[in-house]
């Protein structure tokens, strides 16, 4: 997201100092760091007193950062404001819940944070593609369709 920033900069001749908050929907952020829009705007060389927060509504985080980031320019709160989406799901890392107070006797076990986070539903336990199937099944859509 940084590079892509400083080129949209560079490109439009927008000097950093306009660019009024930052908006990044996000939703696997173990290993990242805190806030992740923040990160993104500072080594965009965006000032420090400018304001960037990080959403996560898991699939619609970009597009729900980019409404936020609408409404508030017609609210008046701002005039430019950079907003999207930023994931690398490559990178998800695995994460062992029993070893933050040391693990007891017997195995630990891993979990993937890209399907435990990223891609099941925490109260159904459904992954994501069986949930798309279902839409699709309820409102008989079609593969050509989709």
């Amino acid at each position: 997201a940084t590079t892509v920033i400083k080129k949209m900069l560079d490109n439009t001749q927008l000097p950093p100092h306009h660019i009024d908050e930052v908006i990044i929907g996000n939703v696997l952020h173990a290993g990242l760091g805190q806030n992740i829009a923040r990160q993104i705007a500072i080594h965009s060389g965006i000032p420090n007193e400018k304001t960037a927060f990080t959403v996560d509504m898991v699939c619609g985080s970009g597009l729900k950062a980019i409404q936020l980031a609408a409404q508030s320019i017609l609210l008046g709160d701002a005039k430019i404001i950079i907003a999207g989406g930023v994931e690398n799901m490559s990178q998800a890392p695995y994460v062992c819940q029993s070893n933050r107070f040391g693990s007891r006797l017997g195995n630990s076990e891993l979990i993937d944070t890209l399907v435990h986070d990223g891609l099941t539903d925490a109260f159904s336990k459904t992954h994501m593609g069986i949930t798309a199937e279902n839409v699709a099944k309820k409102y008989q859509i079609s593969r050509e369709e989709q």
